[in-house]
């Protein structure tokens, strides 16, 4: 099942499990966001016409980054844009999520391997406000019993 998390009608993260699975494509975001995310899944012999992508000029005003656990498990710690914690979510190998907006922090919750996908450029420190993370005993999880 996918979750979508949200506050105040705003989209903070998208999280697919590992087991999530359609045939063809299948959008998680919507076309005016800008990371788009989706899942594909084609038959032997499916063909992607080749294809290159064409110069379009973009303004882009906040970091969205994609999440890929390879192995181990993460806590997600969503804030909003206040600093206050929201909620928080357990990632597991093979599961992905689109971090759209709001704070976020984690902790590795076993050994960790990851990949974050993300716009560029990266200019360092201007990029980021660091505050402090939620204290372990107000840690709320939600979960959907995986």
């Amino acid at each position: 099942m996918i979750k979508q998390i949200s506050h105040n009608q705003k989209l903070l993260g998208i999280i697919i499990p590992k087991d999530f699975h359609k045939e063809g494509i299948e959008f998680f975001t919507s076309n005016d966001m800008s990371q788009q995310l989706a899942f594909m899944s084609h038959h032997k012999g499916h063909e992607i016409v080749p294809h290159f992508h064409n110069p379009v000029p973009r303004t882009i005003n906040y970091t969205q980054e994609v999440l890929f656990i390879r192995k181990g498990k993460l806590r997600v710690d969503f804030y909003d844009d206040k600093q206050e914690y929201l909620e928080s979510h357990v990632l597991e190998a093979g599961d992905v999520i689109l971090l759209a907006s709001g704070g976020h922090g984690f902790e590795a919750l076993e050994d960790l391997e990851m990949f974050e996908v993300k716009q560029g450029p990266y200019i360092g420190e201007k990029c980021k406000t660091r505050f402090t993370s939620v204290s372990s005993e107000k840690i709320k999880i939600i979960s959907d019993n995986k």
